[in-house]
């Protein structure tokens, strides 16, 4: 046997990670979006990504000057919403499974409002982090930082959400304070730096301001926090990590855990130097203990998604695109959002209903068993349904901001979208009849609009109530200076979180198809609007949203 001195043993194990370590790591995951299992509950088939996948990059990966964290959207989409009351969710159990050190809410956490959210933060081992959201009594949500020890060196993270969450969310967060994330984080750098080695943020926001909104883009973060060594941002899915803006690294991942995200810190003679690479989920196997512990969830979310609710007979609901990449529904009235409008329509009891398509690669075709989980695909979104009142000027002034989705059509090109508007913010509307000119510039598209049971042109003066989203309503609708000038009166909220007791809208649709239609869904589209301004032979350029 071998003797080493006691020096040599000393620089033995300063080699891997020693007592003061030169080398630090950071793991980030964020915008998970509910994929526990490597299974896409929705399109009933095995999906490449999920946190079983990352579990084996983190085994592969971690050693004792790593840290995990994990930057929000956890609990919403992929059929996680099933599990919002149980002891331990199942995207908890992965984290806790894994070993995540630090995690921070998402916008989506909000969703369910804090009786939901309340129960599932104390599940999670990880630091909890949600320093800008106070409640009425003004007490912090979650700590706004947490200082972490490795082999000597202090890591600090600091932890803030998006302000936008109180539009969309704005009911439930009613008597809740949401600070300005930038500010929050400036005052805590001045009082952090002196005591950390490393200051790291980790931030739910995309890297750019949204909707102009001060403090809720990572940009404007590191202009002005240059004193922070990383930004881990989210919420945009655009997965980066060589994004250096006034000295500040600045990291996110795509969704739906297709990346993870990995920062190495190095101490050189002039300070610590960051690497940066964006890990490709898909290319490791799922860690078998990690789906040994899901596996209940899973079993439970693949009975309630292959549940047969009706049938579709008469013709095809989501018939294939007409022109590759591009929805049929952004071409002309179609079955498939005229049935969504139906069911808010109903449950609203409201005069105009509002379907926004978000284009799928599935198809739902005539003689095809509908199941809860083609429910996801009819409806994407988790979203729940309001009925606000508006007048007919507040309605055209809406109409024409979401016609803004097409550029304007010139004669021997083909019909383009606008790439700076995203394709869930075009939206259709049942109860009016209407017809969108694309040769006209945006701002003059929207004509012949009236009531579609009398013909009757709608009148500025006109009120009415309206079925909506919950995202479309607290995003756009009751947001100043988003669709309606500032200082403008804003469309009124008459109902939120309508039929709460089915669920969200996706369950409503699931519901209505059930027990409304008895489970016989015959395509109908009532001819409502159309597109003009064209020719009859145009040709239409996808819209480079990836549809």
């Amino acid at each position: 046997m071998k003797h080493f001195s006691i020096i040599a043993l000393a620089a033995l194990m300063l080699t891997a990670c020693g007592p003061k370590t030169d080398h630090i790591r950071i793991l980030a995951t964020s915008d998970t979006h509910g994929m526990f299992y490597p299974y896409s509950y929705a399109l009933l088939q095995e999906n490449p990504t999920s946190m079983c996948n990352v579990a084996s990059i983190v085994k592969e990966r971690k050693d004792d000057c790593t840290l995990l964290v994990e930057a929000g959207d956890i609990i919403q989409d992929n059929s996680s919403e099933l599990f919002l009351e149980d002891d331990v969710h199942p995207m908890i159990a992965a984290m806790n499974q894994i070993g995540y050190d630090v995690w921070i809410t998402g916008n989506h956490e909000y969703n369910y409002g804090f009786k939901v959210l309340n129960k599932i933060i104390p599940q999670c081992k990880a630091k909890f982090l949600a320093g800008n959201v106070y409640s009425p009594e003004g007490k912090q949500l979650g700590n706004d930082y947490v200082i972490i020890k490795k082999k000597g060196v202090k890591i600090g993270f600091i932890g803030m959400v998006t302000p936008n969450i109180v539009n969309w969310d704005k009911l439930h967060l009613q008597g809740w304070t949401v600070t300005n994330p930038v500010e929050e984080t400036a005052e805590l750098v001045k009082e952090l730096r002196p005591k950390v080695d490393l200051l790291i943020a980790v931030e739910h926001m995309g890297l750019e301001n949204e909707y102009n909104t001060p403090g809720s883009g990572a940009r404007e973060l590191a202009m002005t926090c240059p004193e922070l060594d990383l930004i881990v941002s989210a919420h945009f899915h655009q997965g980066f990590t060589d994004t250096i803006v006034n000295g500040v690294r600045i990291v996110q991942n795509q969704g739906q855990c297709r990346t993870m995200t990995q920062v190495d810190f190095k101490k050189t003679a002039n300070g610590w130097e960051t690497t940066g690479e964006l890990i490709n989920v898909a290319d490791y196997a799922p860690d078998s203990a990690c789906l040994a512990v899901l596996q209940p969830f899973h079993e439970r979310a693949l009975a309630e998604a292959t549940k047969v609710i009706g049938r579709v007979e008469g013709g095809d609901l989501i018939p294939a695109d007409r022109f590759p990449g591009v929805c049929n529904a952004y071409l002309g009235d179609h079955p498939w959002p005229d049935l969504v409008a139906e069911a808010m329509k109903h449950y609203a009891d409201a005069d105009i209903a509002v379907a926004f398509a978000v284009p799928t690669k599935a198809t739902i075709l005539d003689g095809q068993e509908v199941t809860k989980a083609d429910g996801a695909v009819i409806y994407k979104f988790a979203n729940t349904l309001y009925k606000l009142r508006m007048t007919g000027k507040q309605l055209k002034t809406y109409m024409e901001w979401t016609a803004g989705y097409y550029q304007t059509y010139k004669p021997g090109q083909p019909l383009r979208f606008n790439r700076d508007f995203a394709s869930f913010n075009f939206d259709m509307f049942t109860g009016v009849d209407y017809e969108i000119n694309v040769s006209k510039p945006a701002g003059q598209r929207i004509e012949n609009l009236c009531w579609s049971e009398t013909k009757v042109p709608v009148e500025d003066t006109d009120t009415f109530t309206i079925a909506i989203s919950n995202y479309r309503a607290g995003t756009q609708m009751l947001n100043p200076g988003v669709v309606f000038p500032e200082g403008e009166d804003l469309p009124v909220i008459l109902e939120t979180d309508i039929r709460s007791d089915i669920g969200n809208v996706r369950a409503i649709i699931c519901h209505y198809i059930e027990h409304e239609l008895k489970g016989v869904i015959t395509p109908r589209c009532n001819h409502n609007w159309r597109l003009t301004g064209l020719p009859a032979d145009f040709t239409v350029e996808p819209d480079g949203w990836g549809h």
